[in-house]
């Protein structure tokens, strides 16, 4: 199983969508059930298209993404 990229806090997301419009591999999206608040959750099925950019995050106004990047392998000569 592909480990996630990114992370929503489902039950904090106002659907404003800011997320799903700025992803440039447009991976994240907007669920089709409410969340305790009575919003549609932004949500990212595919996490092996996402790339990390942290985009999503950084336009978040209410802060409830979270970006994991992978590390990188350090090369040896």
């Amino acid at each position: 199983m592909m480990e996630k990229r990114v992370v929503f806090r489902e039950d904090l997301c106002k659907s404003c969508s800011l997320c799903v419009n700025v992803c440039p591999t447009n991976v994240i999206y907007l669920a089709d059930y409410l969340n305790g608040k009575g919003y549609r959750p932004a949500r990212v099925e595919a996490q092996e298209e996402c790339i990390s950019c942290a985009k999503c995050g950084q336009v978040c106004p209410d802060q409830v993404i979270t970006v994991l990047r992978p590390e990188k392998k350090k090369q040896t000569m």
